[in-house]
């Protein structure tokens, strides 16, 4: 048999690695100079928007959610097409959540069901760029307007992505980054929150190291000496170390080839499999640049788990993205039910990641394509 083909992995240069020892022969391991840097040279990625990083895009949802001033009585309106963090990040400040549906196409959250998903208590309308694809922001932007609620894109997909135009990064009130090894750039475990808001950002500064208040002037008893902190709010400690912050200043700077060569092979597996007839290959709308994080071919009839076994016997690591959030027992014991959002639900049943990452071979597409094709025998 074949070696084993992951459906995603991280690509680690020497320039990586050089990168990551400097820090380690250096002063700071944790919150120094590196992470100062990775903020800055992110924040060139985001269209100057500024950036806080993190220590994972689990971490980045949960700052957000927090700098939004998520609580209980809140209502977070969210895709029910993601990993379950977008939704439990914010279910863990005493939000409701509210799953409005997907659009049957792209996966991504259907404005006109999130604009009837969102009442007078809903805080913040989080939608999900699903696979590295934007999803329709400028929309989704007017619909948080109407409802007085704060616009929150999880872009844990598609760092390098833009709409109309616009870099992911730009579009949203706050932005959320993941790091991760599978995804477009990794710090290893990470992410980041972005905002164009002054106070949004101070208070995801704050969440991300304890709630802690170093300035004299914000202090409500100063006087106590040089050593004085004060915790004003509750925050918890979410840095990312000067160490990871390193490497992602090197990942950053081969962001633009990760896209190159992570569109090129969308492009070939879209070639390979555009006349079997029992596929979908992947929707791209017209104003939207994907960064693609996945490929997630949309299997017919009933067989996407029979191809997932072929295809895994066959040493390709296929996987599924996602089982709606709201089909986890969690929110099941919470009175969701299955059924609620029908456009997600049949998404998911036929959805089929296939390995996509930037080391990924042309050759190694090729053996992912010509085993799709000889599974339905053409």
């Amino acid at each position: 048999m074949s070696e084993f083909l992951p459906y995603g992995r991280q690509s680690v240069s020497d320039e990586d690695i050089a990168a990551v020892t400097e820090v380690l022969r250096g002063d700071w391991l944790t919150t120094g100079p590196a992470v100062t840097r990775f903020e800055s040279d992110l924040a060139e990625h985001t269209g100057g928007v500024p950036a806080v990083a993190v220590t994972s895009g689990t971490a980045a949802l949960h700052v957000a959610y927090a700098a939004a001033g998520v609580g209980n009585g809140d209502e977070v309106v969210t895709s029910p097409l993601t990993f379950v963090a977008t939704a439990a990040a914010a279910a863990l400040h005493g939000a409701k959540i509210v799953f409005a549906d997907t659009e049957p196409d792209t996966g991504n959250l259907d404005p006109a069901a999130a604009r009837a998903a969102v009442t007078k208590r809903t805080r913040v309308v989080a939608a999900v760029d699903y696979a590295g694809h934007p999803a329709e922001l400028d929309a989704l932007r007017d619909v948080a307007d109407e409802a007085g609620a704060l616009l929150l894109e999880d872009a844990a997909h598609s760092i390098g992505s833009t709409w109309r135009g616009k870099p992911v990064g730009t579009l949203a009130d706050l932005t959320t980054f993941s790091f991760f090894a599978t995804k477009n750039l990794t710090t290893a475990e990470g992410g980041a929150v972005v905002s164009p808001s002054a106070r949004l950002l101070d208070r995801a500064r704050a969440f991300r190291n304890h709630g802690l208040v170093r300035d004299r002037d914000s202090q409500r008893h100063p006087d106590e000496g040089g050593w004085h902190q004060e915790v004003h709010a509750f925050g918890l400690n979410y840095r990312l170390p000067d160490v990871l912050c390193a490497l992602g200043s090197s990942q950053l700077r081969r962001l633009s080839a990760f896209k190159r060569r992570r569109a090129e092979l969308h492009a070939r597996y879209d070639a390979g499999l555009k006349d079997v007839a029992d596929v979908l290959t992947p929707m791209r709308r017209a104003e939207a640049d994907p960064m693609w994080h996945l490929y997630p071919l949309r299997v017919l009839g009933g067989r996407r788990k029979a191809l997932y076994d072929h295809l895994r016997g066959q040493g390709i690591g296929v996987q599924v993205n996602y089982i709606p959030a709201y089909w986890h027992p969690v929110f099941a014991d919470l009175g969701y039910r299955r059924g609620l959002c029908p456009n997600a639900e049949t998404y998911y049943s036929q959805e089929l990641s296939l390995p996509l990452f930037a080391d990924l071979t042309d050759s190694d597409a090729d053996r992912v394509i010509d085993a799709v094709r000889s599974f339905f025998g053409v």
